[in-house]
């Protein structure tokens, strides 16, 4: 499984099926284009690209089953013949979007789509919620790696993401954005991603003692073990820790880590560290664990920590800051007409688009346009590219390994001052004098 299921054409809000009765009804299924963006936000400078491959997945896939089409007949809402044409209901449209990895900003087009209006408009829930999630969660964990300064992260989300569907996409988004691994076990086999765990509280209380429990993990994974140490005590933990990983060592293994999960982790961690150096065993990682996010991440880090590595759970997994993307999917054109929204504060930009990003000569981020879809602009580079013509997935899609690998290019191309966790600057993004002509003319 290269992407997450699809749950079907049923996951859309109701109104998205009556707006479609209600084109099928007038015979309105004429062509229309919509653009999926995000609105500026008040605690992200950056946004991180995800979702687009489970997209191409599900529009590829898309149709009503029977069973679906008989709920409709049931609900008593419907026509028959609307439900019918329902029944043979195929993806036809086209996709442009940036690729998985790719790093946009606010009112910038992650993803246009142009097809028949009805199914523009059925897709429209499941593009939000698909495209929104994945990008969101891949936004915060790259708040996280760039936190950590470049020691190794892993996602310890799962047991608290809203729900398995939840936690799998931040798995995926989180090792996209530069985590070295996952506790999903899933996510594991689905895609490939490292996976990391040793034990819980639970593991050690279920022993006499402390010690007791350290020797049988360490009996049984003798290549991979990492002891929790703050169950009780946790100096009196790392010399446990410390006679068990003596013991290993005389059996020709040796001790990989130990773990840290409360407490003041700045203080506790120098002190481990002392007692593991003291004790010759100075290879030993100290691994720590206890609702990090960003903010705790820097720090850390900024006080001094001895922390070789993190894992980073709850308030990643739910992106706690930030909870939500106020990401919308709005039509901007409608048969040969451009169309756009001017409600107060909500305004929207008319037209099918382009966003071309200039660079400096090193590939350093410079500005973005916001341009008209088949118009050039010299010396930039086009962001939108297809991904679906004519209902069909364009050209093979990226493994996980080169998504990341965008992803990390990208990130280290965009200046530090658009990466700041607080107060970051806003990064240049202007729309073009076609664009700006179109919005004048309505």
């Amino acid at each position: 499984m290269s992407c997450l299921e699809f749950p079907g054409p049923l996951f859309t809000d109701l109104y998205e099926l009556t707006m479609a009765a209600g084109y099928f009804d007038r015979q309105m299924d004429i062509p229309a284009t919509f653009s999926l963006f995000v609105r500026p936000h008040p605690r992200r400078a950056y946004f991180v690209a995800a979702g687009l491959q489970e997209v191409v997945d599900a529009l590829t896939r898309f149709r009503f089953s029977d069973e679906e089409i008989d709920w409709l007949v049931q609900t008593g809402r419907f026509k028959r013949d609307y439900l019918a044409y329902l029944s043979t209901l195929r993806f036809t449209g086209d996709v442009t979007a940036m690729a998985d990895g790719e790093i946009f900003f606010p009112d910038e087009p992650v993803m246009e789509v142009t097809a028949p209006l009805i199914q523009a408009q059925i897709i429209e829930t499941y593009l939000i919620n698909t495209v929104g999630v994945a990008s969101l969660m891949a936004t915060k964990a790259a708040r996280c790696v760039h936190a950590a300064a470049g020691l190794p992260i892993v996602d310890f989300s799962l047991r608290r993401t809203q729900g398995s569907h939840a936690g799998m996409a931040v798995a995926r988004s989180s090792y996209i954005a530069g985590f070295s691994g996952t506790s999903n076990v899933l996510a594991g086999k689905t895609w490939g991603i490292p996976v990391s765990g040793t034990m819980a509280h639970s593991f050690v209380t279920a022993f006499e003692s402390e010690a007791d429990a350290f020797e049988a993990y360490a009996n049984l994974f003798p290549d991979s073990a990492v002891f929790l140490i703050d169950t009780y005590d946790t100096l009196q933990g790392a010399r446990n820790a410390v006679m068990v990983g003596n013991r290993m060592r005389k059996k020709g293994n040796a001790l990989q880590g130990v773990r840290l999960d409360s407490g003041e982790m700045i203080t506790l961690s120098q002190q481990v560290r002392r007692i593991l150096d003291q004790a010759g065993l100075p290879g030993v990682k100290i691994f720590a664990s206890s609702g990090f996010d960003e903010y705790a991440l820097e720090r850390l880090i900024a006080g001094g920590a001895r922390i070789d590595a993190f894992g980073v759970g709850t308030r990643m997994g739910v992106s706690a800051d930030a909870p939500y993307l106020d990401m919308v999917y709005k039509m901007v054109r409608r048969g040969g007409s451009n169309v756009r929204k001017v409600s107060q504060g909500k305004i929207t930009l008319a037209g099918e688009k382009q966003v071309f990003r200039f660079t400096a000569d090193g590939g350093r981020f410079l500005e973005d346009v916001i341009g008209v879809r088949g118009e050039t602009v010299n010396g930039a580079t086009a962001l939108l590219r297809p991904a679906m013509q004519k209902g069909r997935p364009v050209g093979p899609m990226p493994t996980l390994e080169e998504i990341r690998a965008r992803f990390a290019s990208n990130f280290e191309r965009l200046d530090q001052r658009y990466k700041r966790l607080d107060d970051a600057d806003l990064y240049p993004v202007r729309i073009s004098e076609r664009l700006e002509e179109i919005q004048k003319r309505l």
